[in-house]
């Protein structure tokens, strides 16, 4: 169980509504946290929100606080988890809110601004480094070379142009024990794209013995550095993080967004 998951159960003790049977979480959670900035102030309100939800809960990593425009309710970032509470903190809900108008899920889109990562962070030389078109747009993935999300996405991004994709090679051992051995003879190989690529295509990979430096074991304590927890994980030029192979309109759509997103963060 995680500390999250615990302390949820404790959660029913400690408060007095009772809490839904189902499993909580309606959105995935954000598979990386943001690079720490200066924070500004609280007002006096989130304040006292965050002190009465640390008394509760004082081990909890509690690393944002802010009033909604719904419901009155506060929006806490509680261990990479939104949670909502009310001002005294006496009754909180995990779950998805949405705008009935525009149907926009407005935690997930939230939660995806408040754990952006700082593409400038990314260790970019311990990836591979593929140039389409023009390149000019820009798209990190984690993934694991027996993953296949990873595979049906590898299919998707052969749509994409003019973007360059930086591809960390994110083996996870419980599910794919011989990926490893996998990512270090593709990274080994004199061609790493091309190697990537063949593998994906027919299986194909290269004949070397895979013990080339490589980084694999970087990569790994990168992933748990940013909590990435699945395969594929796409990080997007404005630091945004996505879990899961999106289809091809669905990427577009955000490289889109997270290329206008990061012109004005350059502008600024």
């Amino acid at each position: 169980m995680t500390r999250f998951a615990a302390l949820l159960a404790a959660a029913a003790l400690a408060f007095s509504p009772v809490l839904p049977a189902q499993a909580p979480p309606a959105t995935p959670k954000p598979a990386a946290r943001p690079a720490a900035k200066a924070a500004a102030p609280l007002p006096a309100d989130a304040q006292a929100v965050r002190k009465a939800m640390l008394d509760r809960f004082p081990d909890a990593t509690i690393s944002h606080v802010a009033k909604t425009p719904y419901f009155g309710l506060y929006e806490v970032m509680f261990d990479d988890q939104m949670l909502y509470v009310d001002a005294k903190a006496e009754y909180f809900f995990v779950g998805s809110i949405f705008d009935a108008k525009s149907r926009v899920n407005l935690t997930e889109r939230r939660t995806r601004e408040l754990n952006r990562v700082a593409w400038s962070d990314l260790p970019l030389d311990l990836a591979i480094k593929k140039v389409k078109g023009t390149g000019a747009r820009r798209l990190a993935v984690f993934s694991d070379a027996d993953c296949p999300f990873c595979a049906r996405l590898e299919q998707t991004l052969k749509e994409v142009n003019d973007v360059t994709i930086y591809t960390f090679l994110y083996p996870i051992d419980q599910l794919h024990p011989d990926a490893a051995r996998k990512s270090r003879l593709i990274w080994c190989s004199p061609d790493k794209v091309k190697a990537w690529d063949a593998f994906f295509a027919n299986g194909a990979l290269p004949e070397n013995t895979g013990d080339c430096a490589n980084p694999v074991a970087a990569t790994a304590e990168l992933g748990r550095k940013l909590k990435v927890t699945a395969t594929p994980t796409l990080v997007f030029a404005d630091g945004t993080v996505v879990p899961g192979a999106l289809p091809a309109q669905n990427l577009e759509a955000e490289f889109t967004r997270a290329e206008a997103e990061a012109k004005k963060t350059a502008a600024k």
